[in-house]
C-alpha cells in the first residue's frame, strides 16, 4: 500500500536535493514520476523548475492554492501511469490539498513524497505542514546545522545587513540572502553569528 510521506527540515537541510535524487532513482528504473511545486516559489528557474542549492534541477508542474491536486494527478495518471509523486515546498499546500494527496496514496496507490519546512521564521507551523504532520504515514526530519554546530531546527528571516527579524508576513520567498537556519537557542536570541 502506498503512503503519504513528509520530509521536513530547516532551510539548507537538503530537501530539494533529496527530492531530485529520489525522483532520478525512479526515472533511472524506467518509472514515471510527477514533480509538483507551488506557483508562489518562483526562485531560481521559475515556477516550473525545482532547483537545489547544490545545482541539481528538475522540471516540475506548478500549482496554485486553488488547484485540485487529486483531479490533476488522475488526469496525468490516466495518460501515463505514475509510480510516485514528489511535492517541493510542501509547507505551502492548502489543507484540502494535503487531504487530496492522502487520498491519492490511499485510493490510487501512488506514493506521495512531500518535502518542506515545518515552521516559519516566527516559529509557527505552516498550515500545510500542520496537516502533513497530522496525516502523513511516514514523517522524517532532515537535519542541518546552526553556525554553532548544534542541530538547526528554526529559520530566522534577516535584513540585508544580516540582522534577525521576527515580524512581517508569514510568506516571503527567499533563500540564503533572506533566511538563516539556527538552533532554537540562537533563534530565540536572534544571534545570527558569533560576533
Amino acid at each position: 500500500m502506498a503512503k503519504l510521506y513528509f520530509y521536513y527540515g530547516a532551510m539548507n537541510a537538503g530537501k530539494s536535493t533529496i527530492l531530485l535524487q529520489s525522483a532520478y532513482n525512479y526515472k533511472e528504473r524506467g518509472m514515471e514520476t510527477l514533480l509538483l511545486k507551488p506557483v508562489i516559489d518562483d526562485r531560481d528557474g521559475g515556477e516550473d523548475q525545482i532547483v537545489s542549492r547544490i545545482g541539481l534541477e528538475g522540471s516540475a508542474e506548478s500549482f496554485c492554492t486553488e488547484k485540485d491536486l487529486e483531479k490533476r494527478v488522475q488526469e496525468i495518471h490516466t495518460g501515463r501511469p505514475l509510480n510516485c509523486i514528489f511535492v517541493d515546498e510542501a509547507q505551502f499546500l492548502m489543507p484540502a490539498q494535503v487531504w487530496q494527496l492522502a487520498r491519492i496514496a490511499d485510493q490510487t496507490n501512488i506514493p506521495v513524497m512531500c518535502y518542506g519546512l515545518r515552521t516559519d521564521f516566527q516559529g509557527n507551523l505552516f498550515e500545510g505542514s500542520a496537516v502533513l504532520l497530522a496525516l502523513a504515514d511516514n514523517i522524517r526530519e532532515l537535519k542541518t546545522l546552526c553556525w554553532c554546530g548544534r542541530k538547526a531546527t528554526m529559520n530566522l528571516r534577516t535584513t540585508e545587513d544580516g540582522i534577525g527579524i521576527k515580524e512581517g508576513d508569514q510568506v516571503q520567498i527567499g533563500g540564503n540572502e533572506r533566511y538563516i537556519s539556527l538552533c532554537r537557542r540562537h533563534w530565540s536570541s536572534n544571534q545570527t553569528r558569533t560576533t
